[in-house]
């Protein structure tokens, strides 16, 4: 029983570049209170207590601190609902991104 073989034209296998991260940081201001900070590291960055009580106070004691890594669209809508959240709690709480 013969088999019959058709050509077949096989694609090359594309290099595919990681998307870029970038790090998600939250700014220290004179206004926002600690607990806050914490309940924002909970919320939107899925950390324990023990977690955003120390990412809470290096941003209190170093004025920033990194929050996460993500891809560009991730990054991007923390920040935004961060900055909706604080601002609708009347909180000044700052949150940027950057390139890793």
């Amino acid at each position: 029983m013969a088999t019959r073989q058709e050509n077949v034209t096989l694609l090359e296998r594309s290099t595919t570049k990681s998307p870029r991260l970038y790090k998600v940081k939250l700014l220290n201001d004179d206004y926002t209170t600690m607990e806050f900070v914490i309940e924002v590291l909970q919320v939107f960055f899925a950390m324990g207590t023990e977690q955003a009580m120390q990412v809470m106070l290096k941003v209190h004691n170093e004025g920033s601190a990194i929050c996460g890594v993500y891809p560009k669209d991730i990054a991007e809508t923390k920040v935004q609902q961060v900055t909706g959240y604080a601002t609708q709690h009347g909180h000044p709480l700052r949150c940027q991104m950057e390139e890793n």
